[in-house]
């Protein structure tokens, strides 16, 4: 929606054209500037709710699926299943969703909310179990429709379309540099391509968790950064574009994003901590003095109130007295 003082149609409507802001009170030591895209200003709080719409929105121009009777089916480790449950309760569609047990309480809550049907499977060996798990869903349900967010082209082009070309028109073209996570790929890649065709020159940097830096040619391991860090390399991520990838530990992503709260006023999700934790790094390197950076910021706090993240407040907050 180009302009957001006007009345939506509907909830597609309010879709994108989210707002940048600099940081200003945790960048000492930075020579470069930070501007985070406040993808948390969503109508779901995340930036999935982009692809979330997109990929229902081709596979119905395609003649794929018809509200009323497909049955959307996808794997999820929570966003993106919000962002496809918002648009199915406004479309009329049926949805089943497959994620991972270690995702948050708030993430489960908000999507039955929405209607949809979830199944949570325990990870034992990797994200391939809950990929699995989808397509056995997919064989005995009839009507069912795979959405396939890791190797649907729906997820980078709608970032592509829609994600560069604001923050090229925000930063009045003058970005110098692109941060963004690695869960699917789609954001970095969409949005990096786009960058990189207005502005050879720009840079890209993908950020993954230092538990698990398959991109740097690491082994997958546990972590703590919700969203990114899947443990493999996504089929739809073009590396062709990323001139680097910054691992980044869950306790310097969980810290960041505190920070961001506490001095920013900016209340952000893990993986932005994870994020701008990589972009304060980049924005310390000399050769980028005075340069531009801008950072995806994926999602809101409040979706990761019951985690490590808010442990220690959450416990303050539990046993306050009463005056």
């Amino acid at each position: 929606m180009e302009n957001k003082c006007e009345i939506a149609a509907d909830v597609t409507g309010l879709i994108g054209n989210t707002p940048m802001v600099y940081l200003n009170n945790i960048v000492d030591g930075c020579v470069a500037r930070i501007a985070a895209k406040m993808e948390m200003m969503e109508p779901c709080s995340s930036v999935k709710d982009r692809i979330g719409h997109n990929m229902i929105k081709e596979a119905e121009e395609k003649g794929l699926i018809t509200p009323g009777k497909t049955v959307l089916i996808e794997a999820t480790s929570g966003n993106t299943g919000i962002g496809l449950a918002m648009i199915a309760a406004a479309k009329g569609y049926k949805l089943i969703l497959i994620m991972p047990s270690s995702c948050s309480i708030e993430r489960r809550v908000v999507l039955r909310a929405f209607g949809a049907d979830l199944r949570v499977v325990e990870i034992k060996e990797g994200i391939e179990e809950v990929f699995q798990k989808a397509k056995e869903i997919l064989e005995r349900t009839p009507n069912g429709y795979y959405l396939n967010q890791f190797e649907n082209p729906s997820n980078p082009k709608i970032h592509y379309e829609t994600t560069g070309p604001e923050i090229w028109k925000a930063s009045e073209e003058k970005i110098d540099a692109l941060v963004a996570g690695i869960g699917t790929g789609g954001t970095v890649t969409g949005a990096g391509q786009f960058l990189k065709q207005k502005n050879p020159k720009i840079r890209v940097y993908g950020v993954e968790p230092a538990e698990s830096a398959v991109l740097n040619g690491g082994q997958p391991g546990p972590h703590k950064i919700q969203g990114i860090g899947a443990g493999i390399i996504p089929p739809i991520l073009d590396v062709s574009i990323l001139d680097e990838v910054i691992p980044i530990s869950s306790e310097e992503a969980i810290e960041t994003a505190k920070l961001l709260a506490l001095k920013e006023g900016l209340l952000v999700g893990i993986s932005s901590g994870a994020a701008t934790a990589a972009a304060i790094k980049i924005a310390k390197r000399p050769e980028n003095a005075g340069k531009l950076i801008v950072v995806i910021f994926p999602s809101f706090g409040e979706r990761y109130l019951s985690t490590v993240l808010f442990d220690s407040l959450r416990n303050e907050a539990e046993n306050m007295t009463f005056e």
